[in-house]
C-alpha cells in the first residue's frame, strides 16, 4: 500500500511534541513506563533523554526529529501493519520512520517484551 503526497506532506510537518503525549498516555494506560518509552525511542532514534526533551522543546517536526536520528541498524526488522499501511511496503522514507515509532509504541503498549520490541 503506498501513501499519498498529502498524507507524507501531513505526517513531515507534524511536530513530535504534538504526538509525544498520546505515547505517554497509550503506554501507560497499557501499565508500561515512560522509561520504557524513551528506551524504545533511544532505540530507534539513538536520543538520549537530554536530545528527546530538546526536541520537544523546540517542536521540531517529524521531519527534523528523524533528519537528527541516527536510525538503529536493526530498523529493517521491524515488519507488519500500522495506521492501515504494511510498513515494509511504504515507500517514502520519513514516512516509513514515524511508522516505525509508531509499532514500537504499540508493541510497548500490547505488553511485548522490550527484549523483543528492540529485536535483540
Amino acid at each position: 500500500m503506498t501513501t499519498t503526497p498529502e498524507h507524507d506532506a501531513r505526517i513531515a510537518t507534524m511536530t513530535f511534541s504534538s504526538v509525544y503525549p498520546h505515547y505517554i498516555t497509550k503506554v501507560e494506560k497499557k501499565g508500561r513506563t515512560k522509561e520504557e518509552l524513551h528506551q524504545v525511542i533511544k532505540w530507534l532514534t539513538g536520543f538520549n533523554d537530554s536530545k528527546l526533551q530538546e526536541l520537544i522543546a523546540k517542536k521540531a517536526t517529524f521531519k527534523i526529529f528523524f533528519e537528527e536520528a541516527k536510525l538503529n541498524s536493526n530498523v529493517e526488522k521491524i515488519k507488519g501493519v500500522i495506521c492501515g499501511y504494511r510498513i515494509e511496503n511504504i515507500e517514502t522514507s520519513l514516512t516509513k520512520q514515524v511508522r516505525y515509532l509508531d509499532k514500537l509504541v504499540d508493541e510497548l503498549a500490547k505488553g511485548r517484551k522490550i527484549e523483543k520490541i528492540l529485536r535483540t
